[in-house]
């Protein structure tokens, strides 16, 4: 079986789905699936702009970006040359394209539907509530002009949560959808932590408004924990940290906030070694592939209903609650509060988790077994593929 997947960038600062994906590919490799991704870099990237690309036998087609205009394009028509000829050299069975709104989705489909290759079509968490709150008025255009024709064309949808269905049915979109998690790496032996002082609550993704820092703040300034220390780390996008900054200093939090900026993927497990509590106040993910790293590393999480993350509670290795300022406020103080061996029990039974469900290669086995389906409609129908009857 031969599958394209498009993602618009790999760039290590473009967040957790520049992660996911290349992940993705390197799964499919190991199951034997033969994998081209077509995705555009810059052309001379800063250190936390390098792309994150799949190893094995993954075939990566690269497009450099060259100038702003292109950067600010996705380079669509760069974009459209190199992916036909991909497709015209690989004639693929299938074509994944992951996200939504940028002109590579556009370009994605129009290929697919010049090649007659069945088209798949990951969101990516990007028609949540939330999300398309988010510029409304720019993506309800958008939705009328390509957006809703692109997903009509979709043979199959590939949603990482459940609520991501619920999200496409809201939509309209009848077609069947794939129920595949992203998976998490998890290490062999759990690292050593960084020396620190005192207790540690760690946020470790993308410093941006969707993520909920300013309640999470809000709710460290009310409770002034004793002995511990809040770390947010992570890239900065628009000028948020400078926000969050000025916040924390306004709240009087100096000294117990450290804003400690991004780190390479080889050191962020040091960093969830080093924590006690792990902290995503987030308004909106359709994963939330930080919350599995730090199961992974036995810390207990603290995450909002905003993610599919409901298995915190059934498992006892975390808190689940709303997106909202006292529901964050209430569940960080009792997070607080533990003791170190409740901690310890409950980051236990959270890498248990992540081992019996979130492992890369049973995440790559669900989605060889979508394609399969897709491409062979006289199979059984998968568990994990939701159908409207």
């Amino acid at each position: 079986m031969k599958v394209i997947h498009i993602l618009a960038s790999t760039r290590a600062d473009h967040g957790g789905t520049s992660r996911s994906v290349p992940a993705l590919c390197d799964a499919l490799d190991a199951e034997g699936v033969e994998v081209h991704l077509v995705t555009a870099i810059p052309q001379d990237p800063a250190p936390d702009e390098e792309p994150i690309v799949p190893g094995g036998d993954v075939h990566v087609h690269r497009i450099e970006e060259q100038t702003p205009l292109q950067q600010t394009l996705r380079s669509p028509l760069g974009f459209y040359h190199r992916l036909w000829s991909v497709v015209e050299d690989v004639a693929p069975d299938v074509i994944h394209d992951h996200g939504a709104w940028l002109p590579s989705n556009v370009v994605a489909a129009w290929v697919a539907r010049r090649a007659d290759v069945p088209l798949v079509v990951a969101p990516r968490g990007m028609v949540t509530e939330w999300s398309l709150s988010h510029q409304a008025r720019k993506k309800r255009a958008a939705w009328h002009l390509y957006q809703k024709h692109i997903f009509r064309q979709a043979a199959l949808f590939h949603a990482t949560a459940p609520a991501e269905v619920e999200d496409l049915r809201a939509l309209g979109m009848t077609q069947p959808i794939a129920v595949v998690p992203n998976g998490v790496e998890i290490p062999d032996t759990l690292p050593d932590g960084q020396p620190t002082d005192g207790k540690r609550a760690l946020f470790l993704s993308r410093i941006h408004p969707k993520k909920g820092l300013p309640m999470l703040l809000d709710a460290w300034a009310d409770l002034h924990p004793e002995g511990w220390i809040l770390e947010l780390v992570g890239p900065s996008e628009n000028g948020h940290r400078e926000e969050l900054e000025a916040q924390a200093s306004n709240l009087g939090l100096d000294g117990e906030v450290v804003f400690s900026g991004p780190v390479p993927d080889a050191d962020k497990w040091h960093k969830y070694a080093a924590a006690d509590l792990f902290v995503l106040p987030t308004h909106s993910e359709n994963f939330g592939i930080v919350v599995a790293e730090a199961l992974a590393v036995e810390v207990p999480v603290l995450t909002t209903t905003g993610t599919p993350w409901q298995e915190l509670e059934a498992h006892e290795c975390g808190w689940w609650v709303a997106p909202e300022p006292s529901a964050i406020r209430d569940a960080l103080a009792t997070a607080l509060r533990q003791s170190d061996a409740t901690r310890i029990a409950m980051g236990r039974r959270g890498r248990e988790l992540v081992q019996s469900t979130y492992t890369w290669w049973a995440v790559g086995e669900r989605m060889t077994q979508a394609y399969e389906w897709l491409l062979d409609g006289d199979s059984d129908c998968p568990r994990f593929v939701e159908r409207q009857e």
